[in-house]
């Protein structure tokens, strides 16, 4: 019997020892994992684990064109529209082959309307009535899908949680044409889009743009006037280093919450934050944002330059305004480890709100002529912007094929 009860607690021993061991190893495990997942900005924000347990498979069969994509931009009332139909045929007669579809619009709406229990049914239209057979148009069309999400301008989050946006007297800031804007120091802000960005990847849509990453413009202007959290960036006295680095770090994060996802990552960005070092009110670096995108897309539509790289009406000169860019955009890229896709916004309208004599009216010519000063550079892939939808005829798309 002593024997026996020496056994017993010999065991005991043995089995606490193991249970030590055990748990010790499961903690230095642990620490290693943690140490994968830590975010990598700067900030003190873990990036959730689950991301690295799963890669998801919406069942549909997109794939990236082989030459590249062209594209055009579609509301939500467009893809959920009758004009959804003539667009479908375009892309079908012509060399253009994709589509940036709204999924959260300028506004800050959805322009579908998710399950009734979804944290976002209250902040979306039904503009897309179904998003099921959206998809599945898309793809039995090989058009390819990429879902655009507006970030920081969003006047309906900043309406229904001030504390997320910027306030003047108490009241959400509002730019001269009644825009509110979030905060972009704030994770709650960047969760709430990359949430809507999940939803769309589990959709099918195989890249996730993000527009309107950035601060409101002038913001460097009112930096002192307004009041608004910096979250995990209060410490330092640099705000333009600041905004920088949240920004960067947005697009950052969204990468990686969105990798098991199977999606690209885009961002649209102003075309001038490629010709210098920053831009400092809106926080936007050409590089730092490039270095963590897939794709980057310049806006460089012509009217929206004011006299540059020599040119005094960059209106009226499409084909030399876009050559210009591409020489500068293609050095700044060339620098970096791992570029990005260069697929610029470029323009499919006509801008007489410059006055008579600035500018002129964008048709086959103007259009082919931005493609051809890309193309020319080796960017070999663009987007059309025209804020109706309505596109020019009988463009050719390759005009140097």
């Amino acid at each position: 019997m002593g024997k026996h009860l020496v056994f017993v607690l010999m065991l005991c021993i043995f089995g606490l020892l193991m249970g030590t061991f055990s748990v010790q190893a499961e903690t230095e495990s642990n620490k290693a994992r943690d140490h994968q997942l830590k975010k990598v900005t700067k900030t003190n924000l873990d990036v959730p684990e689950q991301m690295v347990r799963f890669k998801y498979d919406s069942g549909y069969s997109f794939n990236y064109p082989n030459d590249g994509v062209r594209g055009i931009y579609v509301t939500g009332n467009s893809a959920g529209g009758q004009r959804f139909l003539s667009l479908i045929e375009l892309m079908n007669t012509t060399e253009l082959n994709s589509m940036v579809i709204d999924i959260k619009d300028d506004h800050g709406y959805l322009t579908y309307r998710p399950e009734e229990d979804s944290p976002f049914y209250n902040i979306s239209q039904n503009f897309i009535g179904d998003t099921d057979q959206l998809m599945e148009t898309l793809d039995d069309n090989e058009i390819y899908p990429i879902a655009r999400i507006v970030v920081f301008k969003d006047t309906v989050l900043a309406e229904k949680k001030p504390e997320l946006s910027f306030l003047e007297n108490g009241e959400v800031w509002k730019n001269g044409r009644g825009e509110a804007f979030v905060n972009p120091f704030l994770q709650e802000v960047w969760d709430y889009n990359i949430a809507i960005a999940e939803k769309a990847a589990k959709m099918g849509f195989k890249e996730i743009q993000f527009d309107y990453v950035r601060f409101p413009e002038g913001f460097e202007r009112r930096d002192d006037m307004l009041e608004y959290g910096l979250g995990e960036y209060d410490e330092g006295d640099d705000n333009v280093q600041k905004r920088v680095q949240a920004v960067t770090d947005f697009v950052a994060y969204a990468k990686e919450r969105l990798a098991p996802y199977n999606v690209d990552v885009s961002v649209d960005i102003f075309g001038y934050a490629a010709t210098i070092s920053e831009a400092p009110g809106i926080g936007q670096n050409f590089s730092k944002i490039s270095a963590n995108v897939d794709v980057i897309s310049s806006m460089i539509y012509p009217s929206h330059w004011t006299p540059y790289f020599g040119i005094d009406k960059p209106d009226l000169y499409p084909y030399e305004l876009t050559k210009e860019y591409a020489k500068v955009e293609n050095e700044v890229l060339s620098a970096l480890e791992d570029p990005p896709v260069s697929r610029p916004w470029i323009q499919d309208f006509t801008a007489s709100w410059l006055g008579t004599g600035n500018y002129k009216s964008y048709g086959k010519e103007e259009v082919e002529d931005q493609i051809r000063a890309l193309q020319e550079q080796g960017i070999n892939e663009f987007l059309l912007w025209n804020a109706t939808n309505r596109y020019t005829k009988d463009v050719n798309y390759k005009p140097l094929d």
